[in-house]
């Protein structure tokens, strides 16, 4: 069985609606990719750079998301997220 730990959510007895569950889902799979995966993020290979650049861009701005709780971007983030999905295979 796989179970994704969401570490940016409030306990499990706060109501949460699930457009806002499914941002820090998929947020948090870009977390694990990077950390726990080790996703190398200092890739120099010119067909990759572009790809690397964003997951970094991507994974430091849910960093700074998740302590400020400002959601005026996560609709644009989550689309930009989706777009390089494919490639956070590891």
């Amino acid at each position: 069985m796989r179970i994704l730990k969401i570490e940016s959510l409030p306990n499990s007895k706060t109501w949460l609606d699930r457009d806002m569950i499914m941002l820090h889902a998929c947020f948090q799979i870009l977390k694990d990719c990077v950390e726990k995966e080790n996703i190398d993020l200092e890739c120099s290979e010119e067909g990759h750079k572009d790809f690397y650049n964003e997951v970094r861009f991507l994974y430091q701005w849910w960093k700074e998301r998740v302590t400020h709780d400002d959601d005026s971007q996560d609709d644009e983030m989550l689309f930009r997220l989706m777009k390089i999905r494919n490639g956070l295979w590891t």
